[in-house]
């Protein structure tokens, strides 16, 4: 199986030169630190960056420069700073290709759960509403399995919603998912040591396996 470090490595393989690309808090911070270095992207983030670098070394941080999740960063040359209203302003309209999220639950037909468990107070759903709500391309960064061991895979969201037939794809810490226009995962890939098996019983909602899947190149 992959650990948070092995997910984020995964997805910085989907990201595609010259795109403009949001990522949420936990995981998907991560993939910051892996972009490949024969493209260009720009990162956003909801408190108004542009141009998100990797994390910073010791001697490198700023305690004023972070990112929506309150982390510090670095920047890339260009970069720009502005209110968050200008920031979410970009998101709405439509400005950011790629949106990379962390998510409690995800159902077949790609509506996401990532903000609220009844019962745990939270701050608030922050940009993920309208993140999900404008990206053209969603990627889900997540465990496969609660801490429980119950599968996060679902026919049906049990959580609150934060946005209805959004996700595009799935990285976690077992496999490779598309989710189908029509509903259902597409498995694409295994982890490294993971079995089908093993996809198949961490899977609740409907999974689809066609020809034979590879392992996964990190």
């Amino acid at each position: 199986m992959l650990d948070k470090i092995g997910i984020a490595k995964r997805i910085a393989q989907e990201v595609q030169d010259g795109t403009y690309i949001n990522l949420g808090i936990g995981i998907p911070t991560l993939v910051a630190n892996f972009i490949p270095e024969n493209i260009s992207v720009v990162l956003q983030s909801e408190n108004g960056l542009l141009g998100i670098g990797p994390f910073p070394e010791e001697d490198e941080v700023d305690a004023d420069l972070i990112n929506a999740g309150k982390q510090t960063v670095t920047t890339t040359k260009g970069s720009a700073l502005f209110s968050s209203s200008q920031s979410f302003e970009m998101i709405r309209g439509g400005h950011v290709d790629l949106t990379i999220l962390g998510a409690m639950e995800v159902s077949e037909n790609g509506d996401i759960a990532n903000w609220k468990i009844p019962g745990k107070m939270v701050k608030g759903m922050g940009g993920a509403m309208d993140l999900v709500a404008s990206a053209d391309n969603i990627i889900v960064a997540m465990q496969h399995c609660s801490r429980s061991g119950d599968s996060k895979l679902l026919s049906e969201c049990s959580l609150p919603i934060t946005g209805l037939r959004c996700v595009k794809k799935i990285v976690t810490d077992m496999a490779v998912l598309d989710v189908l226009p029509e509903g259902g995962f597409k498995l694409l890939e295994r982890a490294p040591g993971v079995t089908l098996e093993e996809i198949k019983a961490a899977t609740a909602g409907k999974l689809i396996i066609e020809g034979d899947i590879p392992e996964m190149k990190i």
